[in-house]
């Protein structure tokens, strides 16, 4: 999602191919800890505040990060927690399969990433104001988002660097028993489709529409998925189109898996990335290492098998891998 441009890769992707997942669990990312003595070493870390955090450990990754962030001991995260399993909001706090990575980020880097949640058209947009310093939220690493693009190729900012995390698809999400037989994205022509507005999906049912000709296509665009997952349900609409284990998520949890099912097959995969302003390249550079830490260390693994959502694993960070 993103405001003007693309929510995950290019074509279609909130994001963009993986095989269906199921997907089940919580994670709460608080933490708190004394930071007042003041023997402990630089890269040794007790986070206080919420979110995302390091424990009371050596952080190997400490020294790489920028100054200000040493200081702080924080990195503000942009997210939109109304996308599960990728982050949603359970009893007040944001949980999902970002907010965990972050967590396994921090043990590295020695920093709270602390999440704040907004509308995914917004959330580039608050790294150029300064309110973020980085979006995790299942954000697709585009070259339009890239290069600052919006939907019509029109030059709206300076662009963001991407730390490329995992690997996803799309997929269509119908109301259970597929009423209209929908099985690709062809077969919404004639019909109403529901949408996250600002997202790659959006993008992706624009250029349908096109596609369609004289059958046309209307589309109904809301601000959350979750109001174009009720819009869908309600009959209003014949498909929502989603990531893949967005889409698997809430097929298998809506109603007990009486409300929704995944029509067809997954389509176009695509990287999720961590968004970075390109002016802070070296915070980017501390990500990527980090990111190649847990990979290599087991960590990126465990968090993806909790979550049932290992087959969008990655083998390494990339930067601004997307197209």
């Amino acid at each position: 999602m993103t405001a003007c441009t693309t929510r995950r890769p290019a074509a279609l992707t909130r994001l963009t191919a993986v095989a269906a997942i199921a997907v089940a669990g919580t994670l709460v990312l608080t933490g708190c800890g004394d930071q007042t003595k003041k023997d402990k070493p630089a890269n040794t870390v007790s986070p206080s505040g919420t979110g995302s955090s390091a424990t009371s450990a050596v952080a190997p990754l400490f020294s790489k990060l920028p100054q200000k962030y040493q200081d702080s001991k924080t990195i503000q995260v942009g997210t939109d927690a109304s996308y599960a399993p990728m982050e949603q909001t359970e009893n007040g706090k944001i949980v999902g399969i970002d907010p965990d990575i972050a967590d396994a980020l921090a043990k590295q880097l020695g920093v709270t990433f602390k999440f704040t949640n907004g509308k995914f058209d917004g959330l580039i947009t608050s790294i150029y104001t300064g309110r973020s310093d980085i979006v995790m939220s299942a954000m697709s690493d585009t070259k339009a988002r890239q290069g600052g693009l919006d939907d019509k190729g029109k030059k709206i900012g300076k662009g963001v660097d991407f730390v490329d995390y995992y690997t996803s698809g799309s997929s269509l999400l119908v109301k259970k028993g597929n009423p209209k037989g929908i099985k690709a994205l062809a077969d919404v022509c004639g019909q109403t489709v529901a949408v996250q507005r600002g997202t790659i999906y959006d993008d992706a049912f624009e250029a349908q529409k096109k596609e369609c000709g004289s059958k046309g296509l209307k589309i109904q665009k809301f601000d959350t998925d979750s109001e174009a997952q009720t819009r869908v349900k309600a009959g209003g609409a014949v498909a929502d189109l989603n990531d893949t284990p967005v889409a698997a998520y809430i097929a298998q949890k809506s109603g007990n898996g009486n409300d929704f099912e995944v029509a067809g097959s997954p389509a176009d995969a695509g990287p999720f990335g961590i968004a970075v302003s390109k002016d802070n390249t070296q915070l980017r550079d501390a990500l990527k290492a980090a990111m190649d830490a847990i990979i290599a260390d087991g960590t990126y693994a465990q968090v993806l098998q909790k979550w049932n959502a290992s087959s969008g694993a990655i083998a390494s960070a990339a930067i601004n891998g997307g197209s």
